[in-house]
């Protein structure tokens, strides 16, 4: 079963990332999130993972909410950075465990203040061979589901279990470490050869970027889903902050309208409006879904989604 899925609500497949909530007093808000975006029966809703294990605990707690208390597919975030093979097989087995059966094998970013290399990254050197580690956890921890056959004491059908779904990062503008150009589609080559079923791409800010990228990666032979993931960037701080951590270029025209609005409500009008303008172009171009990053608010992505003619407007997406 793949995680991409032909949806019921809306027109097309979406998906959501949140974060682990930073407090008890927060847990409240995300569930009524959760709640929200559950009702346009998402492929899956991503739950992020702090570097080092920061948030794993928390994480854990989100993912088995969704799962207890939503139909949709939780999906695990995991980091190479931090993790030896020893602590990231455990935490494997113990999302496993508690059901989880789609993540995303990220390298991850060193926190701040740590050193890169090996010393700071831990023995996991690549999202690649995280994704060898998930999926050889996965195969010993269950291998196959047994099931009696009724009338024949004894007997047992025999049957092979879910294979795990695996996302990857992709990276349409290059990735800001990449040593030569074309070092981030060798890269996502290397994720598919190793296992990984979905890419889903950092952030970006023109459509062009995202199918132009999708084509390069076509015609170096990657075959899995390439998710454009998006998001409604509504202030002029947060667009910063994109930029400094994507190191793209700044993009002009949202740059402008964000810092003439002067009402935070008109910020987010112009944000919805950016992010809907951009899912309906990369569809119109053959994505095969849009990953939105929630940010912890389904306000803002449900209204995105309203705009781009995902979903149907309700009167908490206007």
């Amino acid at each position: 079963m793949s995680i991409i899925q032909t949806p019921s609500v809306t027109t097309v497949p979406v998906s959501f990332e949140v974060y682990p909530p930073r407090s008890d007093a927060s847990d409240a808000a995300l569930h009524r999130t959760i709640a929200r975006l559950a009702e346009v029966e998402p492929s899956f809703i991503s739950v992020t993972y702090g570097a080092g294990g920061s948030t794993a605990g928390r994480s854990l707690e989100v993912l088995r909410h969704i799962r207890r208390e939503t139909r949709v597919e939780p999906l695990a975030h995991l980091t190479c950075v931090g993790n030896s093979y020893r602590e990231a097989t455990a935490l494997i087995r113990e999302f496993l465990d508690a059901g989880i059966r789609s993540f995303l094998a990220l390298r991850g970013d060193a926190p701040q203040g740590a050193p890169e290399g090996p010393d700071g990254a831990g023995d996991l050197e690549s999202a690649a061979q995280l994704v060898q580690l998930i999926d050889r956890v996965q195969a010993e921890c269950s291998p196959y589901t047994e099931e009696p056959i009724p009338g024949v004491p004894g007997a047992a059908r025999v049957e092979r279990r879910r294979h795990v779904d695996i996302a990857v990062a992709a990276f349409p503008n290059g990735h800001p470490r990449s040593r030569y150009p074309a070092e981030h589609i060798d890269a996502l080559l290397a994720k598919q050869a190793a296992g990984a079923t979905l890419a889903i791409t950092q952030l970006f800010f023109h459509a062009d970027d995202y199918l132009a990228f999708v084509s390069r990666a076509r015609a170096a032979g990657v075959v899995i889903p390439i998710l454009p993931g998006i998001m409604p960037i509504t202030s002029p701080s947060r667009l910063t902050r994109i930029v400094e951590l994507t190191g793209q270029p700044v993009p002009g025209a949202l740059a402008v309208d964000l810092d003439v609005e002067p009402t935070a409500e008109g910020r987010r009008e112009v944000g919805v409006r950016y992010a809907a303008e951009l899912c309906r172009a990369v569809l119109e171009g053959g994505a095969p879904g849009i990953h939105l990053y929630a940010f912890n608010h389904h306000r803002t992505v449900l209204a995105t989604l309203a705009e781009a003619g995902v979903i149907t407007p309700t009167e908490e997406t206007s």
